[in-house]
């Protein structure tokens, strides 16, 4: 008997979009045969694999998919609101949108070791999502983003697969996996031929905490808007370097203290912002990009200049080992 979670050794790598529509066409068909006259659950993040589950789940069985997006208040600059436009506004998605930014800045409150940062933010996720979903009714399936290294890495023991959020324990969906056998590169390609918008299907990799742990230590609110416009920046002005696509990741941290600087001729307390910007394969080791001084150069007037509370900026030289990629 075929395993359906091993990849066919015959399967062609999906490079273009002529493969990527049959691909298409093919998970369509299955959906539709899979999930019959039910309806399906799927909570969207907006990061490329859950978009493009959508995206194929909308185009197979339309209405009958509920998607939930639950902003935390921990996502980049304009996240939440691309997610609304793209699936409910465009792909006319039923699309339930969750702020919920002052309950989990609230349990966040206070909170300076990241690994009950990191605990506090997946327990609250997890209770969001189950309190929106035990109001539904007749929901048979649970659309999932699992993509082939999340299964290579489980039967390796690296990290658990199937970690379903949001499900009461006495109540099992039936899992609906439609890019489970593709690689990130792949997905990306299915993306594009689903019509997703560039900047959502080449979005580079984002941490389930999101800025949380770009905030470092004690998460405030203001520190936490003045990361927020300073990634945006950086981001910003990556994507006119013709970097976006070229660098695998690059954001911003403001840690949790204050240096001396000079503004409007005054003594100004104000936090560093930090840049990371690295390149990996596997995300097991990682190097520095070697960014134009001209460009670092653009980056920090714009952040000191444009961002309140921000005097400084600062690049980060480590690469993985010793440092991580993250800083929480």
């Amino acid at each position: 008997m075929t395993d359906p979670n091993k990849r066919p050794e015959n399967m062609e790598r999906i490079t273009n979009e002529a493969l990527a529509n049959a691909f298409i066409e093919e998970q369509v068909e299955a959906c539709r045969k899979q999930i019959g006259d039910g309806n399906v659950l799927l909570a969207l993040s907006g990061g490329v694999d859950s978009s493009v589950v959508a995206a194929l789940l909308i185009k197979a069985v339309g209405k009958q998919l509920t998607c939930i997006h639950v902003n935390h208040g921990l996502m980049r600059k304009g996240e939440s609101e691309q997610v609304i436009e793209v699936f409910r506004n465009q792909l006319g998605a039923n699309l339930i949108y969750i702020d919920a930014t002052d309950r989990f800045l609230d349990k966040l409150e206070g909170v300076s070791d990241p690994e009950t940062k990191r605990k506090i933010i997946g327990g609250e996720f997890i209770r969001v999502f189950e309190e929106e979903s035990a109001k539904l009714e007749n929901i048979g399936f649970l659309g999932q983003g699992t993509i082939y290294p999340d299964i290579l890495e489980s039967e390796a023991g690296v990290k658990a697969h199937h970690n379903v959020g949001g499900l009461p324990e006495d109540v099992h969906f039936e899992l609906v996996e439609p890019v489970k056998l593709l690689y990130k590169d792949e997905v990306r390609v299915v993306g594009k031929a689903l019509g997703l918008p560039e900047s959502m299907v080449e979005r580079q990799p984002f941490p389930g905490p999101g800025l949380g742990v770009r905030c470092t230590g004690a998460i405030t609110r203001d520190r936490l808007n003045a990361l927020r416009e300073a990634d945006a920046i950086l981001r910003e002005e990556f994507a006119n370097a013709g970097l976006a696509g070229k660098v695998w990741q690059y954001f911003i941290i403001v840690p949790d203290y204050k240096t001396t600087g000079i503004k409007d001729g005054k003594r100004a307390f104000e936090w560093p912002a930090v840049i990371r910007a690295v390149n990996t394969r596997d995300a097991m080791t990682a190097t520095i990009e070697r960014l134009d001084y001209d460009l670092l150069d653009r980056i920090t007037y714009r952040i000191t200049h444009e961002v309140p509370g921000i005097n400084r900026v600062l690049y980060d030289l480590t690469g993985k080992p010793t440092g991580t990629i993250e800083w929480e």
